[in-house]
């Protein structure tokens, strides 16, 4: 039987009624007493980090978390987190930059009721959690969720209320649950030493661009920050209006060593600077890197972990375009 390690973050999936509405109480092994066909499938230890509905949820539990996986990764088989539906695509990307080249599954589940509701998906979905940790199909960080497993670098909240919550973007789905029988369409790399990570750097900002931006507000951005990524319209590019202040101030924040990161606000198919000329203008800033397919949920956490490592230009640019799992499928 494989020994399974359950962390505990908080979320809607641990949370009860208080008098100023729901909120996480229940700790990792009281949610197991909701589900105990779960002792059936692996043996599992618990441990519980904090209890944060997830938009509570910061840079710094994220390496928290990666930590705690650091700690136990030889004495478990696999890891099951459960965690709030808001910002678990974040917190999945941060672990895939976190944690790399990991060969055992680190499964990020929760739901969108609580989990002793009548009307839950909660059992649904940390069964189906558990039954990919110790299936020995999968390896890395995944989200599992309404009978699907996402690439942790292609996962988005997409459904505010729906079961469905998730989707992939820009990517196949890894697999499907029926009956909590795991279907695996993609194989995972093979891995044999897994590389963990310690240091983000949080001046990493993002934004997205509105017809007629203010661009005193990008200035603001680029000022505070190491890092902008600057969701555009369409394809991508830069607005020039009348004045071209926009380009001439993503001039001066470059040329003082700050980086500018250009995707798409487009939720499907991804970017490209050279289609139009209000893109071509960036083109040859070695300090304007460009999306591409990634999300924008992976391009934030994968700058902080870049810039946690390295902030010399060649050696950023370097980072970026190198996949990290299978996170950006097409560049130049």
């Amino acid at each position: 039987m494989k020994n399974i390690l359950m962390i505990g973050t908080g979320g809607t999936i641990a949370s009860e009624m208080t008098p100023d509405g729901l909120a996480p109480e229940l700790s990792p092994a009281q949610l197991l007493r909701y589900v105990p066909a779960i002792r059936d499938l692996c043996h599992v230890d618990c441990v519980n980090l904090f209890s944060l509905d997830s938009t509570n949820i910061t840079p710094a539990h994220w390496v928290k978390t990666a930590a705690a996986i650091r700690e136990a990764y030889d004495e478990y088989d696999g890891f099951v987190i459960s965690h709030g539906t808001d910002t678990m695509a974040y917190t999945a990307a941060a672990l895939s930059y976190l944690v790399q080249g990991a060969d055992k599954a680190i499964m990020l589940t929760g739901a969108q009721k609580p989990i002793n509701y009548d009307s839950t998906d909660s059992k649904l979905n940390l069964t189906d959690a558990f039954v990919c940790a110790a299936s020995g199909e999968l390896a890395g960080v995944n989200i599992v969720f309404s009978g699907r497993v996402i690439l942790g670098t292609h996962a988005r909240k997409t459904c505010s209320k729906s079961f469905a919550a998730f989707s992939s973007i820009n990517y196949p789905d890894v697999g499907i649950l029926l009956d909590h029988h795991l279907v695996r369409y993609i194989a995972p790399d093979a891995f044999y030493a897994p590389r963990f990570f310690d240091v983000l750097d949080e001046k990493v900002a993002l934004v997205k661009m509105v017809p007629g931006m203010d661009p005193a507000v990008l200035d603001f951005l680029l000022e505070r920050n190491d890092a902008l990524i600057m969701e555009c319209f369409g394809v991508g590019g830069l607005p020039a209006y009348e004045d071209d202040r926009i380009l001439r101030l993503v001039q001066k924040h470059t040329a003082s060593g700050k980086f500018l990161v250009v995707t798409t606000q487009v939720q499907n198919e991804g970017s490209d600077l050279s289609v139009y000329s209000v893109g071509h203008s960036l083109k040859q800033n070695p300090l304007v890197l460009e999306g591409y397919d990634m999300t924008s949920e992976s391009l934030y956490a994968k700058m902080m972990w870049i810039l946690g490592q390295t902030k010399e230009p060649q050696e950023v640019a370097k980072l970026f375009y190198t996949p990290v799992a299978h996170d950006m499928l097409r560049r130049e």
